[in-house]
């Protein structure tokens, strides 16, 4: 009978810890998931920095979950960095890398370009941007164009940025958005305003903001479809909403469209409207 009563309640007791460690995992993608971590799932939002009043929470929880998700062992190293954590940060990105996390290996990238808590090592950063670029990842495309344009290495190539930007555009709004700036400026083939306004669509219904910021702009400016200033302005407002600053400017432009200026063509005032 005890040997009974023990199984069953080994047996209760499973669901229950699979679901404190889901609820782990949900708190911990609350308060400091990425919002471009390629690892989280569509319905969670994301933070773009973690609250100071959340980095104790998000130490707790990401640490319950890491054990058997890289994207909360990911989200660990964002919590110990928010906290000056530096040494605990770097640990949790190397174990999250080291599982497969894209976004992990960015942030490590971004630690040896710019040697923030270790020694400087552009060949070390290249490296971990390549693997993160050819796992779809767009930060790491978009740092290892830069870290090329900045003479670290061997040039940037914007056409194999396009090549790689366009495989991760098919599920990523970020992608859709750094690829939609690429067609729009033409940067590594043929510039085409239509392909890159609906990239910046696609992007936008996802709410991000710099995409929301372009379809204003494109919409305003006829570029790529029909001209809609009402459409714009909706996109500028939605843009600024969630902290865009280029989308805040442009609103007050539309608001005060006229400049008035001296003879020696220095701003005297605006007309606002």
């Amino acid at each position: 009978m005890r040997t009974y009563l023990s199984a069953l309640l080994i047996a209760l007791a499973a669901p229950i810890a699979a679901h404190a460690q889901s609820a782990d995992l949900v708190l911990c993608d609350r308060v400091a998931a990425d919002p471009s971590d390629p690892d989280k799932p569509a319905d969670v939002k994301g933070v773009p920095d973690i609250a100071a009043a959340d980095i104790g929470t998000a130490i707790k929880f990401c640490k319950q979950a890491a054990g058997t998700s890289r994207r909360a062992m990911f989200a660990l190293g964002r919590a110990y960095a928010a906290n000056r954590q530096t040494a605990e940060a770097l640990a949790a990105w190397r174990k999250a890398a080291d599982k497969g996390s894209s976004a992990a290996m960015v942030e490590l990238g971004v630690t040896y370009a710019t040697g923030s808590g270790v020694a400087k090592d552009e060949a070390q950063a290249r490296k971990l941007f390549e693997k993160a670029a050819q796992s779809g990842n767009p930060r790491g495309v978009s740092n290892l164009a830069a870290l090329g344009s900045a003479g670290g290495g061997a040039p940037a190539d914007p056409a194999q940025a396009r090549t790689l930007l366009a495989k991760a555009a098919e599920t990523n709004a970020e992608a859709q958005y750094q690829l939609g700036l690429m067609l729009s400026n033409g940067d590594g083939g043929e510039k085409d305003d239509v392909a890159a306004r609906a990239l910046f669509e696609k992007a936008a219904a996802q709410n991000h903001p710099g995409a929301l910021e372009r379809m204003g702009a494109f919409a305003q400016e006829g570029r790529g479809g029909p001209k809609d200033k009402d459409a714009a302005k909706a996109y500028y407002e939605r843009a600024a909403a969630l902290g865009d600053e280029d989308a805040k400017k442009a609103l007050e432009r539309l608001r005060c469209p006229y400049a008035i200026k001296d003879k020696q063509g220095r701003l005297v005032t605006t007309l606002c409207f």
